[in-house]
């Protein structure tokens, strides 16, 4: 039986699989459960903010509040300096552009478009390698069989604020003198072997998108070790300009305002309530979600930091009697908006698609879990009680497996 009672939802409830809202019932959820609902600190303190930036008329361009927010970013990633960029697709575009990168790079294809998209936007082409089952990151075995005379980097891709294999990634870069970068979108805050995600590689990139549990509205960061790389950022975030009219480099327009830096720095004041919300959320599902054949819960490793963002499923057909893509269509019924990560795989996308027209035959494990990984709903904007509806949905669903395919079957037209 399930029960709304936060008032996010309804007070529906559902008897029987025929009072699943897919198959007519009432959705369980007046308002819609997402998937990376911004998260947000205090109001007031980010009023207070925004009301200075309005005073004092200094609303982009090298503002107190980025250098204040990229001070903070850079203290908590364990590196000597952070710049703040508009977004994270643009600081990839620009790491890759100042570590002179060029012909091939290897990336996963389990990552979002932007990974991808970063380099074959700078004629660069991107290699799609398999990965590992177990992590979902990058299979470092099938990272050394793709190098070519023609390879100048490797990505690596942490997923879900889990890293992928920094040390034989490393070793890997060092012996066949490739750079390396870190697509660091999810991992903020987390870390590898105890040291803060951030000072790997050559360098690392962060995104602040409203989606992620940090979120500065738009924005992201370069975060590195090293002075003169951190010095072509700069630049080439600003067009190049090292002086008021002198440019010492090719650049774009990179900069993040003042305002969204300010909601960084509101959000970074609540960054430990964030990621005890999402670590309870986590809790919560793997608790009422336990038992249940076929499907398991990603896990996080518990002697590393984590921001826990992400609630991942995998979920075995075979075994559960119920696809992935169909428990999600019942869930989307239901006002709960689970999402599969990262479906079809970069390289079933346009242009890589029509590009690498076989690549589906080496990418075995990406096709495995691009089928399977469902991402539930965790955040400040969600109650326990309606995880607790959500598991519920999803248990009747898989209780109930050969009931719910018959009638999805009889939905069918012809």
């Amino acid at each position: 039986m399930i029960m709304s009672t936060a008032t996010q939802e309804s007070d529906s409830v559902k008897q029987a699989v025929g009072d699943l809202a897919i198959f007519g019932g009432t959705p369980a959820f007046k308002n819609p459960l997402h998937v990376g609902q911004p998260n947000i600190g205090d109001h007031k303190k980010f009023s207070e903010r925004v009301n200075d930036i309005l005073a004092r008329r200094w609303l982009t361009n090298g503002g107190s509040y980025v250098s204040d927010f990229e001070e903070r970013i850079a203290d908590i990633s364990g590196v000597a300096h952070c710049v703040a960029m508009c977004n994270a697709t643009i600081g990839l575009e620009i790491a890759i552009r100042a570590l002179e990168l060029k012909g091939e790079v290897i990336i996963p294809s389990f990552t979002f478009i932007a990974t991808a998209h970063a380099l074959q936007w700078q004629g660069i082409t991107p290699i799609f390698c398999d990965i590992d089952r177990q992590s979902h990151c990058l299979d470092p075995e099938q990272v050394e069989q793709l190098i070519t005379p023609r390879t100048t980097g490797i990505i690596g891709v942490h997923l879900w604020g889990r890293p992928c294999d920094i040390d034989t990634l490393t070793e890997i870069a060092a012996r066949r003198g490739l750079k390396l970068l870190f697509d660091s979108a999810h991992a903020f805050g987390c870390s590898y072997q105890g040291r803060s995600i951030g000072g790997f590689g050559n360098a690392e990139v962060f995104s602040f998108h409203a989606t992620k549990f940090l979120n500065s509205m738009e924005g992201g960061a370069v975060v590195t070790n090293d002075p003169e790389l951190a010095q072509k950022f700069r630049l080439m975030r600003n067009f190049g300009f090292s002086h008021y009219d002198q440019t010492d480099s090719i650049g774009v327009n990179g900069k993040l305002n003042e305002v969204s830096a300010a909601m960084g720095l509101t959000n970074l004041e609540s960054m430990a309530e964030f990621i005890a919300i999402n670590l309870g959320h986590h809790k919560q599902y793997q608790d009422e979600l336990a038992g249940l054949a076929g499907l398991s819960l990603v896990p996080y490793d518990e002697h590393e930091r984590s921001n826990y963002q992400y609630v991942v499923l995998e979920i075995d057909e075979a075994t559960t009697g119920v696809g992935r893509d169909q428990l999600m269509n019942i869930l989307h019924a239901e006002n709960v908006l689970a999402r599969r990560y990262f479906y079809p795989g970069c390289h079933r996308m346009e242009p890589y698609r029509t590009l690498y027209a076989n690549a589906p035959v080496s990418l075995p494990q990406t096709e495995f879990v691009a089928a399977r990984v469902l991402t539930l709903p965790t955040g400040q904007g969600v109650t326990p009680a309606s995880i607790s509806g959500v598991c519920e949905i999803i248990r009747m669903v898989l209780e109930n497996a050969s009931e719910v395919r018959k009638l999805l079957d009889e939905r069918v037209p012809g």
